[in-house]
């Protein structure tokens, strides 16, 4: 079972399924939401993922057709993200859930847009645009 939380605490949630791949993903518009070099986010089943407190606060903005990202609409943490193609699946913001994950990210996508401030030194994979099995949009 995984816990979690936006930063102001009023949204919580558990998770009681598997985590899958975690992705680091470049992408210009994953930058800008997050205000970082990258996101940081896994796939994880909607069934699966039950809010205990401030489900009422989630916000989502359509950031391309059929897109959507999660917001809490009082602090702004990223929750999810999830996309209409896919209704079963969320894609959770790993840096909201508060214990330990116990492994190491999957993969770099959208490397080919990444910022330029940045640097990669690590060894996790490398995708241009992204692995299609573990797509984090």
């Amino acid at each position: 079972m995984l816990t979690g939380q936006c930063l102001c605490g009023d949204i919580t949630f558990e998770y009681d399924g598997p985590l899958g791949p975690i992705a680091l993903c470049h992408c210009s518009q994953c930058r800008r939401a997050h205000g970082s070099a990258f996101s940081a986010s896994a796939p994880v089943q909607r069934v699966r993922l039950r809010f205990l407190s401030g489900e009422e606060r989630i916000t989502e903005f359509e950031s391309r057709p059929g897109k959507y990202r999660a917001f809490c609409s009082r602090c702004g943490s990223q929750l999810y993200s999830r996309v209409d193609a896919i209704p079963g699946i969320l894609r959770l913001r790993v840096g909201v859930i508060n214990e330990p994950l116990g492994k190491p990210p999957a993969q770099h996508a959208f490397v080919a847009s990444k910022s330029d401030w940045f640097e990669i030194t690590d060894s996790i994979p490398q995708y241009e645009k992204t692995d299609r099995t573990n797509d984090p949009h």
